[in-house]
């Protein structure tokens, strides 16, 4: 399955089920989220709406995007362009990242501009708020996973394979921590797909576990919004244990490593302002 059928099928799983019930109380907020048209977007998106949120969710493919609300507005927009992160970023109560890009052999810089993007126009408009996601895999922790987790999978694809990629990533971690803003970061792993949110588990760095659920962690960084508990944190998500040939399938061995995503396009600078970065 190539990442194109990946977002398709994420389409369809969304299409499948209508919004749930919006919530009768509770404050609601303006939010964008980057990288919207992912998988992992995609059910953001529609977790935010059904809470009664405004959503403005970033992709540089709008005519693909499957969902249509009155509170949604979808923007073309690319984290290498620093004024479109500006259109984006304005006017909005939050932010929420869920950006990715394939392993590629090329160095990846979108993780760290884009984000410096965002941070920029974060400060320039005055918002506070920032959720986003990165792979666990940025952050060693030596006693998690089991050992061919541990001795074969963890060095292939993050010493060889995603070298360039969780170097970025990396960039980005850091970037995030050492701004002013009131941040989250979300450490994900193994992500693969459940109908519905399942009972997760949260804990502050690391946790004990591969795999998150992505109906997961799309709740997991709306929770992030109206708890204080992970602030200037960095957090893990740990849910269920997927079918692990179904999950190696879809999610490793048939996303092909890309030789240029990441990269920013031609034409764009990678110039004046602090770094950036965008949906897929």
């Amino acid at each position: 399955m190539t990442r194109k059928e990946v977002i398709e099928h994420a389409a369809q799983m969304v299409q499948a089920t209508d919004l749930v019930p919006e919530k009768a109380e509770g404050d609601t907020m303006k939010l964008v989220v980057f990288g919207a048209n992912g998988p992992t977007g995609q059910l953001l998106t529609k977790q935010a709406l059904a809470e009664g949120h405004a959503v403005t969710a970033v992709t540089r493919h709008p005519e693909a995007f499957p969902l249509r609300h009155a509170r949604l507005r979808v923007l073309h927009g690319d984290v290498f362009d620093r004024l479109s992160v500006e259109e984006a970023v304005a006017g909005q109560d939050a932010v929420l990242s869920t950006l990715g890009v394939p392993y590629s052999r090329k160095p990846i810089t979108m993780y760290s501009q884009g984000t410096a993007h965002i941070v920029w126009a974060m400060n320039r408009y005055g918002v506070r708020r920032l959720v986003s996601v990165i792979s666990s895999g940025a952050d060693r922790h030596p006693g998690l996973g089991g050992f061919f987790f541990r001795k074969v999978l963890q060095p292939c694809f993050i010493g060889v394979v995603g070298r360039t990629l969780y170097a970025d990533l990396k960039r980005m971690e850091t970037l995030v921590g050492n701004s002013n803003l009131d941040w989250t970061i979300v450490r994900s792993s193994g992500l693969f797909w459940t109908p519905a949110v399942t009972d997760y588990q949260a804990a502050e760095r690391s946790i004990d576990g591969c795999f998150t659920s992505r109906a997961d962690l799309a709740d997991f960084m709306l929770r992030q919004l109206t708890d204080e508990q992970y602030l200037h944190k960095a957090v893990a998500t740990r849910s269920g244990t997927p079918n692990f040939y179904v999950f190696f399938w879809k999610e490793g061995i048939s996303k092909k490593p890309s030789s240029s995503k990441g990269v920013p396009p031609q034409g764009h600078s990678r110039c004046n302002a602090p770094a950036r970065v965008i949906d897929q």
